[in-house]
């Protein structure tokens, strides 16, 4: 029994592997684990395995201009909604936009991005562009499903309200509704309902300003949950279509509200698509075409049975030869009607 507890915990060990031996050039050391500062906020975002490694340059000599050693952390969630969650925390407010990936940033000692259900932290250094894709394939339990639309609704920039650079948090529940929105509830917030949210910081001439987005499945559920948030003091609420936008308290209510004016929700409607006139008639005239072809096969099929059959009359009326294709004929009928057969006495001896 305790080998067979062995076995699991080494296959479990195994699955929880995130970083190879080698990225490029650079060789890894022994794997570490990476303590979690948050456990409610990262269980809320799905964390599923995390590891940390050193990595360093296998070839001295070799000309690249990388840093000869680099510290590697990851976390692997659920999905990729959770990975934009956990970047967004973990990612500081003096970060600048990297080309890692679609969601990734500079920091003052490296990088931070994620990728499909990943995220990765680069520090004292990081691998070569080139050999990031090779490093992918080796991920497990890799999953690239599209980033939520809920953040293309916060508004950029006004002219009296600025968007702080790096403040969006993504809300999956009462854990990370805590540590970013606290004054609105859990119980108002509905996540019961399937909902999801994302806040930001903006600066106005009076004061910052904190505006929060709510998604929810269907409008009507939006509009019960809006009734609930107006309930809470000093809030500002707004919805439109299944978006709930609010703000608790402004220092500056005239900003508050161009800010929510400028959340609006816009349906995506996908129409059947249509197949075009020219299209329709192309298929028409195949069919046509194909009923043409097999009337002009069946013409010359009965043509060339009907010539067959003629030549071989007249060729036998003309030249008067028996045809050797003539089938045997037995004669059965003409031999019954010539009677019954006597014998004549003349058998053969017997023995002979």
């Amino acid at each position: 029994m305790r080998t067979g507890l062995l076995i699991l915990l080494a296959g479990a060990s195994l699955s929880a592997a995130i970083f190879p031996d080698q990225i490029g050039l650079y060789q890894r050391s022994a794997p570490k684990t990476i303590g979690i500062p948050d456990q409610a906020l990262y269980d809320e975002y799905g964390l599923d395995a995390a590891e940390s490694a050193d990595y360093t340059l296998n070839d001295p000599a070799s000309k690249t201009k990388s840093a000869k050693r680099f510290s590697a952390s990851a976390w692997r969630l659920h999905d990729s909604t959770g990975a934009l969650a956990l970047f967004q925390s973990r990612r500081p407010p003096g970060a600048t936009k990297a080309n890692f990936a679609e969601l990734s940033v500079h920091t003052s000692d490296g990088v931070i991005f994620a990728y499909g259900n990943y995220v990765f932290q680069f520090t004292g250094g990081q691998p070569e562009q080139k050999d990031l894709p090779a490093f992918y394939r080796q991920l497990t339990k890799f999953e690239h499903s599209p980033l939520p639309a809920l953040a293309g609704y916060l508004p950029d920039s006004l002219p009296n309200a600025t968007l702080i650079p790096n403040s969006e948090r993504y809300i999956l529940g009462p854990a990370s509704l805590q540590r970013f929105a606290p004054g609105i509830s859990p119980s108002a917030a509905a996540f019961h309902l399937g909902a999801e949210a994302e806040t930001a910081k903006y600066k106005t001439p009076k004061g910052p300003l904190d505006l929060i987005v709510f998604n929810y499945p269907t409008p009507s559920m939006a509009r019960e949950q809006a009734n609930e948030m107006q309930k809470i003091p000093g809030a500002l609420v707004k919805r439109t279509g299944p978006l709930v936008a609010m703000t608790i308290s402004p220092a500056d209510a005239d900003s508050a509200e161009r800010i929510l004016a400028k959340v609006n929700y816009v349906a995506t409607v996908t129409e059947g698509e249509k197949v075009p006139q020219n299209e329709i008639k192309g298929f028409a005239q195949s069919l046509l075409n194909m009923f043409a072809l097999a009337g002009i096969v069946l013409c010359l099929c009965v043509v060339a049975g009907v010539g067959f059959g003629w030549f071989r009359v007249v060729g036998k009326r003309l030249f008067h030869k028996k045809d050797p294709d003539a089938m045997i004929v037995l004669g059965l009928r003409d031999t019954a009607q010539a009677g019954p057969v006597h014998d004549t006495g003349n058998r053969p001896p017997t023995g002979q």
